[in-house]
């Protein structure tokens, strides 16, 4: 690969044995540029895993909101059916919501820049995900890391925890993955009970 950047990437520990994990070379195949496009994809569906997975359980749990999720539909009501029938259970207008925030967030991930396919850094959030519009509206919403924990950290501690975020999120990916098999095909996962 050009460049080394594979050699230079995080998340190399000693469950892959030092290295790289690449069992088909892949990343010797292509563009440091698309090692960046499948780090931050890993780091994205890692985040989606690790809240789908906390989701699932809470769900399990039967630890619901208080209140109501829209007029005459409590929070408890939809995951009465367990996490896997409360998508059903949520109203349309509350599902292209979250189509809605999910695309703002790609679209304010996408539009980044330097974007991290050209010298900006995948994954990476910025506390200001959306500084507004120069003239016109500036409303410096701080969406992540409202208390600045991050910037109390060394550069060492930060590289840590983006180990950790990582590697938490490739085992969040295959937990999650592992819950939807084994209540869709009872018995394909032996750890889970059938129908879970």
């Amino acid at each position: 690969m050009p460049g080394g950047l594979h050699l230079r990437r995080e998340g190399v520990g000693p469950e892959t044995f030092g290295k790289v994990f690449d069992p088909l070379g892949i990343s010797s195949s292509v563009s440091d540029e698309a090692v960046m496009w499948f780090r931050h994809s890993e780091l994205k569906h890692g985040r989606v895993a690790m809240a789908a997975t906390v989701g699932c359980l809470v769900s399990k749990l039967g630890i619901t909101f208080p209140g109501d999720l829209a007029n005459g539909v409590p929070f408890a009501s939809v995951g009465a059916g367990g996490p896997f029938a409360a998508w059903d259970a949520v109203p349309t207008a509350g599902k292209l919501q979250l189509f809605l925030f999910i695309g703002a967030l790609e679209w304010a991930s996408e539009t980044k820049k330097p974007h991290y396919m050209r010298g900006g850094v995948p994954g990476k959030i910025d506390p200001y995900l959306f500084e507004g519009i120069p003239g016109l509206w500036a409303p410096k919403i701080r969406f992540w890391d409202p208390l600045n924990t991050m910037g109390a950290l060394t550069e060492e501690q930060k590289a840590t925890k983006r180990k950790s975020e990582l590697k938490n999120g490739r085992l969040a990916m295959i937990a999650i993955i592992s819950f939807i098999s084994a209540h869709y095909i009872p018995g394909s996962v032996p750890l889970l009970p059938a129908g879970f």
